[in-house]
């Protein structure tokens, strides 16, 4: 007869089952989720690829000819698309591929802070952040400006951590100045600027904040503006002969960048147009603006209570550097060019969002009137951000069709592949009709006219111009082919 070892019951006793432990999803995770839902929903299916979504995808996609890659642009975006490209050229595609990366990214960047600011407030943060109507247009668009931003919050969160010691331990502290140096390497690496821009306030922390003033730190920053940098450094000398020459390219295609006060082209835009090139418009319900006009405001009470509120002492610095990097982010966009685009602020929107929440919860905490009226708030937030999503998904989804359009009408008119595509517009055109994009002229030059009339002849050529524009002057004797609906006319050149 066999012993009953220990982990069998005496006999006639009941039989414990272990109780099941149920983990609810964290708030950020709910965050992500909705970010993510909303992007899949409502975003992805109204897409094409825009201008610079053609320029960035036609870099690492194997079907179609590369696009002109002018001097103020960075390669980074161009690796975030790769892993698609190489396998399809499908634009709803790459957006779903990317709605999906940016909603893990945002969940990775804000989950940072949880140990910093708690729960609650980093997924109040995220979902500040989330709910602009930039952050979910552009959160599945080939375009920098969103990443950056979650990068950033990432380096920031990651420089905190380190000096507060929130994991315990040396080896806990070597991983965040790790996670310091791949983030800020990864923004630099996405924007060359911004990645020196977001070193500043982070470099001025490692030397103001005394958990900071070490080696480690300092080289995480600097080190990861370095790593980033090396591919825009090598295209620097392999393209332009140098830094500064690439620097000045870059300086013209902006438009002779200089000191210059471009806030009110800011706040002009920001419920769109996508570019307000040049910012001579009437603003669009200019009181849905209400909220941006309200930051400046917001972020002073936010440095006020994190510098004066009692117990703050590690609280302070979790405000005022964000707050820091969030000013250092916009300074360029706010001071220096004479345009303006809503998505050039979401590294600033996302770096202010954890400040935002960490005073909106501590003042609303245990005061049912301050409840209600951050309750009212959001609501109203959420509105004006509606409204803008709406407006401006189907403004991206009008232009996007116009050229889809033109790439069929190109087609039934024999412009196939391989073809070449030169004039207004070329870029997004020419990636949609398959065909390789040239200009002799702008911003975009990469061919002489010598070179485009031996082109002439052994493949389809076509310039774009505007619907009632003359033909350029090597197109004069080309074939006009109306464009009916998109506002442009083509010229075919004849071979023979």
């Amino acid at each position: 007869m066999s012993t009953p070892t220990a982990l069998t019951p005496p006999s006639g006793a009941p039989t414990r089952v272990p109780a099941r432990t149920h983990r609810r999803p964290s708030p950020l995770a709910l965050v992500s989720l909705a970010y993510g839902l909303v992007q899949l929903a409502a975003v992805v299916p109204w897409l094409g690829l825009g201008w610079d979504e053609s320029v960035y995808v036609s870099q690492t996609d194997p079907h179609h000819p590369a696009a002109y890659f002018s001097a103020p642009r960075s390669r980074g975006v161009t690796y975030l698309t790769a892993p698609l490209t190489w396998l399809t050229n499908e634009p709803h595609a790459v957006h779903l591929w990317l709605a999906l990366l940016s909603t893990a990214c945002l969940y990775g960047a804000f989950a940072v802070w949880r140990p910093l600011l708690g729960a609650g407030r980093s997924a109040l943060a995220a979902g500040l952040f989330a709910s602009l109507w930039t952050a979910l247009l552009y959160g599945p668009q080939a375009m920098p400006n969103l990443w950056v931003a979650l990068g950033a919050v990432a380096a920031t969160g990651w420089l905190l951590r380190g000096a507060a010691g929130t994991a315990g331990g040396a080896g806990a502290r070597g991983r965040a100045w790790w996670g310091v140096a791949l983030a800020v390497a990864g923004v630099t690496l996405l924007r060359f600027p911004d990645g020196c821009w977001l070193a500043l306030p982070l470099g001025l922390a490692c030397l103001a904040h005394r958990p900071l003033r070490r080696l480690a730190p300092m080289a995480a920053v600097a080190g990861g503006v370095v790593a980033g940098a090396v591919p825009w450094v090598v295209e620097a000398y392999g393209r332009w002969g140098g830094i500064g020459e690439r620097l000045r390219v870059s300086s013209d295609v902006q438009g002779e960048m200089g000191l210059r006060w471009a806030g009110g082209d800011a706040w002009l835009s920001v419920n769109g147009p996508l570019l307000c090139r040049p910012c001579d418009i009437e603003p669009y319900q200019p009181w849905l603006t209400w909220w941006w006009l309200l930051l400046p405001v917001l972020g002073l009470v936010c440095a006020v209570r994190g510098r004066h509120g009692a117990g703050r002492a590690a609280r302070g610095v979790t405000v005022w550097l964000p707050l820091a990097g969030a000013l250092a982010l916009s300074l360029p966009y706010l001071l220096t060019l004479g345009y303006s685009a809503p998505r050039f602020f979401l590294p600033a929107y996302a770096l202010l969002a954890l400040p935002l929440a960490t005073t909106a919860l501590d003042a609303a905490r245990g005061r049912r009137p301050y409840v209600v009226a951050l309750c009212a708030v959001l609501a109203l937030y959420g509105v004006s951000q509606t409204t803008g999503l709406w407006r401006n998904l189907m403004g991206a989804r009008h232009t996007t069709h116009r050229y889809e359009t033109v790439a069929a009408h190109l087609h039934r008119a024999g412009v196939r592949p391989p073809c070449l595509i030169t004039g207004a517009q070329t870029p997004p055109v020419s990636y949609a009709a398959g065909c390789a994009s040239g200009n002799v002229a702008g911003n975009n030059k990469n061919l002489t006219r010598a070179a485009l009339r031996a082109l002439t002849t052994r493949i389809p050529v076509a310039a774009l111009t505007a619907a009632h524009a003359a033909p350029p002057a090597y197109a004069r004797t080309w074939h006009p082919l109306p464009l009916l609906g998109t506002g442009l006319r083509a010229w075919v050149a004849g071979r023979g």
